[in-house]
């Protein structure tokens, strides 16, 4: 699976139908809506890179509001979710 975490900047106004409209759109996994100099990161989860530039060039670019976007590929995922799992012996706490 890839995962690609895309910055979006959005029309200031239009923030929260922007992050809702993103969310709705196949691939797209979650969507944050953060301080900083940027409005919303989403994350984008597809097979190949292909369905990733069809969500991102094709969709997520096109929906009214996002003013511009910046999208980063991750190529290794390591997280302390992926470590328990790993080594959990299947017992629920």
């Amino acid at each position: 699976m890839i995962t690609a975490i895309v910055f979006v900047n959005a029309d200031t106004a239009r923030i929260p139908e922007v992050a809702s409209a993103i969310a709705e759109i196949d691939g797209v996994s979650e969507v944050y809506s953060v301080t900083g100099t940027i409005d919303l990161i989403v994350l984008v989860r597809a097979r190949r890179n292909e369905q990733i530039a069809d969500v991102v060039s094709d969709q997520l670019n096109k929906v009214p509001g996002v003013l511009d976007t910046e999208t980063h590929i991750a190529f290794r995922t390591q997280s302390k979710h992926d470590l328990e799992a790993a080594f959990s012996l299947g017992y629920d706490d």
